[in-house]
This record gives C-alpha cells, sequence and structure tokens, in this order.
C-alpha cells in the first residue's frame, strides 16, 4: 500500500527535480511510481494525426519513483512521513508525522 495519493501536494527530495513541490495527478500502485504536475518532464516528438492536431516536440511530465517524494502536511507545511491512525469510529486516517495531524 503505498502512503502517496492523487491530489496530495509531495516535494521531491532525490533526483534530477530535487527541491521542486508539485500536485499528484496519477498514481500507479503496481510499479511503485507516481505522476506528478511539472516534475521529471520529457520530451516527445508527435507526428500529426487529424488535420486539428499539432506536431512537433511536447514536453510531458513521466512518473517518478515514490520513494524519490514526500508529501507536504496542508498543516504544518513541513515535507513529512506519514503514520497511521485508527479514529473512534474504526477508520484508518493518515497522519503528519511531525505535527499529528490529519493529512
Amino acid at each position: 500500500m503505498l502512503k502517496i495519493r492523487k491530489d496530495d501536494t509531495v516535494l521531491v527530495i532525490a533526483g534530477k527535480d530535487r527541491g521542486k513541490k508539485g500536485k499528484v495527478l496519477h498514481v500507479f500502485p503496481k510499479i511503485n511510481r507516481a505522476l506528478v504536475e511539472r516534475v521529471n518532464m520529457m520530451k516527445k516528438h508527435v507526428r500529426k494525426r487529424r488535420e486539428q492536431d499539432q506536431a512537433g516536440i511536447l514536453e510531458m511530465e513521466s512518473p517518478i519513483n515514490v520513494s524519490n517524494l514526500m508529501v507536504v502536511c496542508k498543516h504544518c507545511s513541513k515535507p513529512t512521513r506519514v503514520g497511521f491512525k485508527l479514529l473512534k469510529d474504526n477508520t484508518k486516517t493518515r497522519t503528519c508525522k511531525k505535527c499529528g495531524e490529519a493529512i
């Protein structure tokens, strides 16, 4: 089970984009990767398929390994590890290890 989910704000802690923050667009749990907005950009050469399509070199995000990402807490706005807590109604929530608040 991955501790990073869609729409989380994450900080890149390793690699060529180290220090960048971005929003998680998609998570691929089987390959342990996530697609983060404006991080790990690559260039793709695209041919014109239809009349209205644009041909050329497109810049797009590629998935980055989850081990290179760290969740940024909404409350303390610091990069943190993710913990889990059981609430009184027996629901499991993700919590910030630094401030203890629910993510």
